[in-house]
């Protein structure tokens, strides 16, 4: 601390070139920052469903194998099972294969299972009335500016009709409005009926399968029983389950897709060695242009050891700044990226872990890349620099 001020003047004798370097390493620990986040939220997924108050089963085995669904009236006798519902996937484009909208085939009480979505009393009845019916998030009607009553064509990238086409034709009666940011996913969707896609669909591409079932809990601090309970009920078959939160069976999907650690590890690794490359760089020209002035440092009294140490901490100061700026907007944007993700992403605070691995890793990097100039300014000849050789 005592040499503090010579320290800070040297970092920041080229104020420009040190700013966007600080810039650059703020933006390497802002990805850092995330991206923890991320792997944190999938490792963390699973752990306990208590807290939850809905449960998602699907197969054991794969997110793609689907299920009898007739395991629903088993699941809704269960002991804490409120209620259940069932969903599957249908996918389909609208006008041009780009434009993927998602689109489930459902049951008929699947929308009383998220009371944060809102769709009106003649919504529903119209939803109910009307076979080829769908609800449509609010945000998707924006964008392709339908409205209700609208007839429109969707084309499954999985599911033909009897008649072999993929094109299917579906009539609007509603709109679904999310109240809560945890579910702003269903701006974004449509709803069909899973009943009428079971009877159009070819046969033997679904034939009374669902994907996944969707169970509210009569007590949120009993959800981890009813999943062991609800899992049991299929154990040793061939359509055996895993219960889990929403945000756990997502996570599950994603690590079937891809290996979350390996990914996130890599990018940082490509991250934080440019990282070093780049800090390294101007650490070697900041001591380079200083060359005299480490001389005269030197004729005044100051030991190899003491240049060598200012110069060291002069590096680990440049890391530190820009990485604790760039941890510290990490943790404001994760909340708004866990929000807008409408419960696709349940993203943690930035916490005492992530922040003691960023400060490791901010004065290990530094240390790494202030240790070549350090260690020339320690072996530097006063004559020699004074002298500009």
């Amino acid at each position: 601390m005592k040499y503090l001020h010579l320290i800070w003047a040297a970092l920041f004798r080229r104020k420009a070139r040190t700013f966007l370097t600080l810039v650059s390493i703020a933006a390497a620990f802002l990805l850092f920052g995330m991206l923890d986040a991320v792997r944190t939220s999938f490792d963390q997924a699973g752990k306990s469903a208590n807290g939850a108050q809905r449960l998602q089963t699907g197969s054991k085995l794969s997110f793609i194998d689907t299920l009898p669904q007739g395991l629903g009236v088993q699941i809704a006798t269960v002991p804490g099972v409120k209620s259940v519902a069932y969903s599957n996937w249908f996918g389909g484009a609208y006008q041009d294969p780009h434009n993927q909208v998602f689109t489930f085939a459902v049951s008929d009480n699947y929308i009383d299972q998220y009371p944060e979505v809102s769709v009106s009393t003649d919504a529903r009845k119209a939803f109910m009335d009307t076979r080829t019916g769908i609800l449509v998030g609010d945000k998707l009607m924006e964008k392709y500016h339908w409205k209700i009553g609208d007839q429109i064509p969707l084309q499954s990238n999985i599911f033909p009709q009897q008649n072999g086409s993929k094109d299917w034709t579906f009539n609007i009666v509603g709109v679904l409005h999310p109240t809560e940011s945890s579910v702003a996913f269903y701006s974004q969707i449509i709803l069909m009926h899973w009943k009428y896609f079971d009877d159009a669909v070819m046969k033997g591409y679904n034939n009374g399968q669902v994907g996944w079932f969707v169970t509210r809990v009569n007590d949120v601090n009993q959800a981890d029983k009813v999943a062991r309970a609800i899992d049991a009920l299929s154990a040793n078959s061939d359509h055996e389950t895993r219960t889990q939160t929403e945000a756990a069976a997502t996570a599950s999907w994603m690590k079937q897709l891809a290996d979350i650690g390996l990914i996130v590890g890599s990018i940082m690794g490509a991250v934080f060695f440019t990282l070093l490359l780049l800090t390294g760089n101007t650490m070697m020209q900041a001591v380079r242009e200083r060359t005299s002035e480490l001389a005269v440092l030197k004729t005044l009294g100051f030991s190899d050891r003491g240049v060598l140490s200012m110069v060291l901490a002069e590096s680990v100061l440049m890391v530190l700044l820009g990485g604790v700026i760039g941890i510290g907007l990490a943790a404001l944007l994760i909340p708004g990226v866990s929000a807008s993700s409408g419960g696709m992403l349940n993203l943690p605070t930035v916490g005492t872990s992530s922040w003691l691995l960023g400060i490791v890793l901010m004065v290990v990097i530094g240390l790494i890349v202030g240790v070549i100039p350090a260690w020339r300014a320690m072996r530097l000849n006063i004559v020699d620099a004074l002298a500009g050789r």
